[in-house]
């Protein structure tokens, strides 16, 4: 078995502090999926590296995202589609007569 150097996993742990998530405030055995219940509340936890620790409140799932992700000013830029070389091809639509 091989098993993974400790230093390794402390790194790939340390990575993770200060990661939120959003858990329902639901009734049952734990968080359950975002979509079967978008209007329940929500408790925002903080990872501190050891265990998952409170650290706010959202209303519904929407208020929980906007907390989670937050919109930054910069639009992404735009990627380059790749263009399509010459030939005929299997999949490709044929071309319109001239």
């Amino acid at each position: 078995m091989d098993d993974e150097p400790l230093a390794e996993w402390a790194e790939r742990r340390d990575a993770r502090i200060g990661q939120l998530r959003a858990v329902p405030l639901v009734t049952g055995d734990g968080p359950r999926a975002s979509r079967l219940n978008p209007d329940a509340p929500r408790a925002i936890q903080r990872w501190n590296g050891h265990l998952w620790e409170p650290y706010g409140f959202a209303v519904d799932l929407a208020e929980a995202r906007r907390v989670l992700f937050p919109r930054t000013d910069a639009a992404p830029a735009p990627e380059a589609a790749p263009g399509l070389g010459p030939g005929t091809g299997r999949h490709r639509k044929p071309r319109a007569p001239r």
